[in-house]
């Protein structure tokens, strides 16, 4: 995605302050080594790359680096048929069918969706299922095939039962991967079938119930935001003022970044980014400052693109300008 230049960032460097830019990724350079790999059709180096790394929040985000890349659907089937005993390559298929899937649907209202599109979507996803229980099969232990069908499950609307057994297919191999946490938690929001007082409840079982220091905090902040997002104007913001809805946040926070315990590393960029539009909109200055000096002009789309979808960043410098910092 190409990245605009603002002159908002030219004033903020004048005033001492970092440029905000959107970060496709945490920083990580496999990422970039795997996607490029991926979009040269190089199976050697993404299967390193990919084999370099554990089962967990680490690797999906380099599964998702292979599944974003335009063409690995046109070489990862001639994988699967040379490797027929091997899950990789056909947990590297499922996940780029889901986004591909995603690509057909687009992300316009479903109103807005032609049949045709859905129809393709449905049958991408279908085939990413398939390919996803294969890998399962094959590596029982592994989440990242767990992970996949959770998304698919959305997609295809599987139902809640089966949506939490595939939820809770992950935890019991990888109990505070948070991706996984992240896809249960919309699948219980309002707008998925679910309700406001099922995903509050799953946030703060989900974030209380783990280690201080936990990135599971930042869905106590997710669902606030959630809570709001289904608000018209007016009541959303007479939500986020709320006594109560501030002292969640600021109790997860506690738990959870403010933590000493709290590791720098995976999706932790994206947790200070959640909390810091949480904290903003929530009219606490102070907490929005403190995340906005820790993630130091580094954007993440999520939950930015809530408050402007084609301009993440500008959302974010609007917001720390309006924080005083």
């Amino acid at each position: 995605m190409t990245l605009l230049r603002h002159w908002g960032d030219t004033l903020g460097k004048w005033a001492g302050r970092p440029a905000a830019r959107v970060q496709e990724d945490s920083g990580d350079p496999e990422v970039r080594r795997v996607r490029e790999a991926a979009a040269a059709a190089d199976w050697s180096t993404v299967r390193e790359v990919l084999d370099a790394r554990s089962e967990s929040d680490d690797r999906t985000e380099l599964l998702w680096a292979v599944g974003d890349t335009a063409g690995v659907e046109r070489w990862i089937d001639k994988v699967v048929e040379a490797e027929p005993e091997s899950a990789l390559p056909r947990l590297v298929a499922g996940i780029r069918h889901i986004s591909w899937g995603w690509d057909a649907r687009t992300g316009a209202r479903a109103k807005d969706v032609s049949r045709q599109q859905f129809e393709v979507f449905h049958a991408r996803l279908r085939t990413a299922e398939q390919r996803l229980y294969e890998a399962a099969d094959r590596e029982p232990q592994w989440t990242s095939p767990w992970y996949g069908l959770q998304v698919t499950g959305r997609g295809l609307e599987v139902g809640q039962t089966l949506a939490r057994r595939r939820f809770e297919a992950v935890v019991r191999r990888d109990p505070q991967h948070l991706a996984s946490h992240q896809q249960q938690l919309q699948q219980v929001c309002e707008k998925w079938g679910g309700s406001h007082e099922e995903m509050h409840a799953f946030a703060r079982s989900s974030a209380f119930g783990a280690p201080a220091g936990t990135h599971l905090g930042q869905l106590v902040a997710i669902a606030h935001l959630e809570h709001w997002l289904s608000l018209d104007s007016g009541p959303d913001a007479a939500y986020m003022s709320r006594s109560e809805v501030r002292a969640s946040l600021a109790e997860a926070a506690e738990h959870s970044f403010r933590h000493p315990d709290f590791a720098r590393r995976g999706g932790w960029i994206q947790v200070l980014n959640t909390f810091a539009m949480a904290f903003s909109l929530a009219g606490e200055r102070d907490g929005a400052r403190e995340c906005f000096r820790a993630t130091d002009g580094r954007v993440t789309k999520f939950p930015w693109y809530y408050l402007n979808g084609s301009d993440p960043a500008a959302a974010y410098r609007r917001q720390r300008a309006s924080a005083g910092r």
